[in-house]
């Protein structure tokens, strides 16, 4: 059951007032687990309505807890990802090499002791009598009834920000026992900073004890002490949400100077850049006998969505060796289709050699020519990291409105010209604060046209200044065209009105 009619939301709605205190069990579903062909992983997905409300409590939690979380947590909290984590790593180590522990906590969801949480919590005993009969509900794996013990059930729209909690202090506790260490966390992956191997070395028991306040452990298999710079059991560098992170000898590493004789260095992982070849190649075996359109149908958003992962590291070096492998293997499928062609006629067929437009898997569908995506085509941005404790429930609404292009205070055309325009008029050229008041200003004066390129955003009294015909209007646009080149351009909305 995905939608609801409007007479079942309503009744939805008044059950929710209700505040009743029941919870029905989950439904497990087994889900392969990813880098692993042989272990799986458990969904607990419970029912709609326990969704709904479990929603509803979780944004009564989130501001609270959103405020007394660590700096250096980034999984599953609004505002933060996993470039913010990788951002944070790199300015740890770029001015010095140092010694990683790098670590992941056991089976995290489905091993948090509950009472332990709930006294974490700190909350009122209905929201902790409504939070501990979800975590008591019991699972139906098939027909199979099974009471839980321990964990938070995996696919509950609350699970995530209570495993925060139940991992929140780690940080704090790490950085006061061993004075210089780092903890960066996302989700149960961790690592542990410091210039020091005996620090390292006392870092992981200590993890291990405070961990077992909450019945959890480190993985073993998935737990290594490591070196930035130098090698560690035939290792350098380490592994952390896709990305390989080391640092080169600047004799051997020849692109650039620095005076520290080393220079750290962030890309794609060997181990996603097999597993994104083979996902190529999986979708072109499976298009053998489909047309050329399709095929590019399907690889563009697999090609798209994995370079904009990486785009934010150094990342060229690898989009071209993936552009050469697909080239190989679409070549291998046209060659396949077309066994008694020569390479003059299959480059014509399917690329675009012969019509002046290169080497460009492309094809006609119905009058528009379909051309597939490359990695090379991904421009490089750099990832600006979230300032330490921000968080978007703190009222800021300048920062993150700039930051990610939406605000529930702001109308949605406003929170999106703020990313645009980066926080800054183009007018006087400082940054917007929260306090100022904003004015939307129209570059050829027709109050109607509203369309995307045809606004700016202006400090009320910068935008009085431009009507009054003060200075020349043609340097806010030479500005907004400079941030037009360093910035993707805005999208614009279906109906092509920002304030519908």
């Amino acid at each position: 059951m995905k939608s609801l009619s409007p007479k079942q939301r309503l009744i939805l709605v008044q059950n929710l007032k209700l505040g009743t205190e029941k919870a029905s069990p989950t439904r497990r579903v087994w889900i392969p687990k990813p880098g692993s062909t042989e272990e799986k992983r458990p969904l607990n997905i419970p029912t709609i309505f326990d969704r709904a409300k479990q929603t509803l409590f979780k944004m009564a939690l989130e501001p609270e807890w959103e405020a007394k979380f660590e700096a250096n947590s980034f999984g599953f909290r609004p505002g933060r990802s996993c470039h913010d984590a990788i951002v944070a790593i790199f300015q740890n180590i770029c001015h010095k090499p140092k010694w990683i522990l790098e670590t992941d906590i056991s089976k995290c969801f489905d091993k948090i002791a509950h009472q332990p949480l709930l006294k974490k919590l700190k909350t009122s005993p209905f929201i902790a009598r409504q939070i501990r009969a979800w975590l008591k509900a019991g699972v139906m794996d098939g027909s199979n009834y099974h009471k839980i013990a321990s964990g938070v059930p995996q696919g509950g729209s609350l699970s995530p920000l209570l495993a925060n909690v139940a991992l929140h202090g780690i940080e704090q506790r790490i950085s006061k026992r061993f004075r210089g260490a780092k903890l960066v966390r996302y989700a149960d992956d961790l690592v542990v900073i410091h210039d020091s191997l005996e620090v390292i070395q006392q870092v992981k028991p200590y993890l291990q004890k405070w961990l077992q306040k909450m019945d959890l452990e480190l993985k073993p298999s998935k737990t290594r002490i490591c070196h930035t710079l130098n090698r560690v059991d035939g290792q350098v560098g380490f592994d952390f949400l896709g990305f390989n992170i080391r640092s080169y000898e600047m004799s051997k590493y020849k692109s650039g100077k620095s005076m520290k004789g080393f220079k750290t260095i962030i890309q794609p992982s060997a181990t996603a850049i097999k597993r994104q070849s083979r996902k190529l190649r999986e979708v072109i075996q499976k298009h053998k006998a489909a047309p050329q359109a399709a095929l590019i149908d399907h690889l563009n958003p697999i090609i798209r969505g994995w370079s904009a992962y990486y785009s934010s590291q150094c990342s060229k070096f690898v989009y071209s060796h993936l552009d050469f492998l697909l080239y190989q293997k679409l070549r291998a499928w046209a060659y396949r289709r077309h066994p008694n062609k020569n390479g003059r006629w299959i480059a014509s067929r399917y690329w675009l050699v012969n019509s002046g437009g290169g080497w460009v898997f492309a094809a006609k569908s119905g009058e528009q020519l379909l051309k597939l995506a490359t990695h090379s085509q991904t421009p490089i941005v750099r990832h600006i990291k979230v300032r330490g404790n921000r968080s978007p429930f703190d009222g800021d609404w300048s920062y993150w409105a700039k930051r990610t292009g939406s605000h529930p205070e702001l109308p949605n055309h406003i929170a999106q010209l703020l990313k645009r325009q980066r926080g800054q008029c183009p007018y006087c050229g400082l940054y917007f604060e929260f306090s100022n008041l904003l004015e939307v200003h129209h570059l050829d004066g027709n109050r109607h046209n509203h369309v995307w390129n045809n606004l700016t955003l202006l400090h009320q009294h910068c935008h009085d200044q431009v009507h009054r015909g003060v200075h020349d209007k043609h340097q806010i646009v030479e500005k907004l065209d400079e941030f037009k080149g360093s910035r993707p351009v805005l999208q614009t909305s279906r109906r092509g009105d920002p304030s519908a």
